[in-house]
């Protein structure tokens, strides 16, 4: 059930450095049996900008690219939660913005809950709501 209605960012991205790029996108579907959906792995790794780089093993790509390459995976199922730590910590701003887009797209026209843990003011400034944990405690 987790893996058909939350989807994971990880901060350490989880790749698994023997599968190429698309094929690490893909990796969720597997357990789903929703093989078929390879269309869903290409429409992510465009809207993600790594469509070019879907052969490439996660060793040949930046950290940005791999960050990249595990959004695209936590969102390849359609789940109804993504949960996200820090997201955009090793995205340019150009790339950080383009990420936080494809979010709020996705929440508005898909329903997507994005629930994301950042120290990026800026990001978490943009958010509908927030929660505040300070020295463990929420304020």
């Amino acid at each position: 059930m987790r893996r058909q209605h939350v989807g994971f960012v990880f901060q350490d991205y989880c790749l698994l450095p023997t599968l190429t790029v698309e094929e690490n996108v893909a990796l969720p579907l597997l357990f789903s049996r929703a093989l078929h959906q390879r269309d869903r792995v290409r429409d992510l790794l465009t809207r993600v900008d790594l469509q070019h780089r879907s052969d490439h093993l996660p060793r040949e790509l930046s950290g940005g690219e791999q960050q990249r390459v595990a959004i695209a995976r936590a969102l390849v199922n359609n789940p109804e939660i993504l949960l996200a730590d820090e997201p955009t910590g090793n995205l340019d701003s150009k790339r950080g913005n383009e990420i936080v887009a494809l979010l709020r797209d996705m929440n508005q026209t898909e329903g997507l809950t994005v629930v994301l843990s950042t120290h990026n003011r800026d990001l978490a400034d943009r958010a509908d709501r927030q929660v505040k944990l300070i020295d463990g405690r929420v304020v």
